[in-house]
């Protein structure tokens, strides 16, 4: 299978960063863009032109990315864990091409977001939820949400999303999270569809890229098997972000999953999901409750 680029195809399983076409003229927010696949996503699309803002929560360390990068490159303050800092955020957006709803946490101890939430859900979905809605009057071109492969293990739970009532277990609740970005994906774009919006809505997952997203489960031997994984099992950042460039500068069905063919390696493409993960019902569900939870609406 070929995608047309430029007047030339290039095949799927060469595509690589080295393939973007030209981004300039065009706007890109990238989320928790000081590290890991946001920034090589950040850095790439600054690269090839793009008016890149970087929304992150500690500026210094966005700063200390941003230098490292060529091009027209912004940093702003952004807190995914605050519906406040999020609508601040939105708020100094005048207009973007590209939303890359990339940041996000792993497998954490429990702990609440400013607003309550549990900070896996909070983080991976419902702040991004919110952020997108703000932003969809000013958005032109496309969505981009990061999932993960996953959300094969996720469940989701519309009566105990933020684990209130279940022990919590960390694992479980990033796999819900992750789960829930997919589903988000899927209705978003049904509402962009029926708002007659030429916005697309399409998710990716970068496989198993080792960064610094691993290291934060506070516990000493999770650390220890991580960096075991990240040395003998993991692909580079480059290769995880490769995922998210192809979503975002390809010409792909709005809902199109992108990600490595064999799940962590391989060429990139049209990336497999779970039934759970194409629950329609479950979708508008988790659409109403999120708007009820964040008191952001669909604005198209």
């Amino acid at each position: 299978m070929h995608v047309r680029r430029d007047s030339r195809v290039v095949a799927m399983s060469q595509w690589t960063a080295a393939d973007l076409p030209s981004f300039t003229g065009r706007t890109v927010i990238v989320t928790g863009a000081n590290s890991g696949l946001g920034l090589v996503t950040a850095r790439e699309l600054a690269r090839v032109g793009a008016r890149t803002i970087l929304a992150v929560r500690n500026t210094d360390k966005g700063q200390a990315a941003a230098d490292g990068m060529t091009g027209d490159v912004e940093v702003r303050k952004l807190d995914l864990q605050d519906l406040s800092s999020i609508r601040t955020f939105a708020d100094g957006v005048s207009g973007v091409d590209v939303l890359i709803n990339n940041a996000g946490i792993m497998a954490v101890p429990y702990a609440l977001t400013a607003d309550g939430f549990e900070s896996q859900i909070g983080t991976n979905h419902l702040g991004h939820f919110a952020l997108t809605n703000l932003l969809l009057p000013r958005l032109t071109d496309r969505v981009v949400t990061v999932s993960s492969f996953m959300h094969v293990f996720g469940h989701l739970s519309l009566k105990d999303l933020n684990w209130k009532s279940r022990p919590y277990l960390a694992w479980p609740a990033y796999a819900q999270s992750k789960l829930a970005n997919l589903l988000f994906t899927s209705e978003l774009q049904r509402k962009l569809t029926a708002a007659g919006s030429p916005v697309r809505a399409l998710a990716a997952h970068p496989g198993y890229s080792a960064t610094n997203l691993q290291g934060q489960t506070g516990s000493r031997f999770g650390s220890r098997v991580y960096d075991a994984g990240n040395q003998f099992f993991a692909t580079d950042a480059d290769f995880g972000a490769r995922q998210t460039l192809y979503a975002t500068a390809q010409d792909l069905p709005g809902d199109t999953f992108v990600g490595p063919r064999f799940a962590m390696r391989g060429r990139t493409g049209a990336a497999w999901r779970t039934p759970a993960a194409r629950n329609r019902a479950k979708a508008a569900a988790l659409w109403t409750l999120s708007e009820q939870l964040t008191e952001v609406e669909f604005p198209l």
